[in-house]
């Protein structure tokens, strides 16, 4: 769970690299069924992330306090 703005602003930056190295080998991999194994798990981090992004941009920082 993200509780700080310093952790929400590197979970961005993770999400961004993340999607980076997913971009970078949709182009490198020459093989669909290769590049379709290997992006799985990228895609399923980029998801985690994103989902914990959203939960605590939904949340007033009061909210998160109280949580906590």
């Amino acid at each position: 769970m993200i509780k700080t703005d310093t952790q929400l602003e590197t979970t961005i930056k993770r999400i961004t690299w993340f999607q980076n190295q997913l971009a970078h080998l949709r182009n490198t991999e020459p093989k669909s069924v290769d590049f379709h194994a290997s992006a799985k798990g990228f895609i399923m981090e980029i998801d985690r992330m994103q989902l914990e992004v959203r939960e605590h941009l939904s949340l007033h920082p009061s909210e998160i306090k109280e949580a906590a």
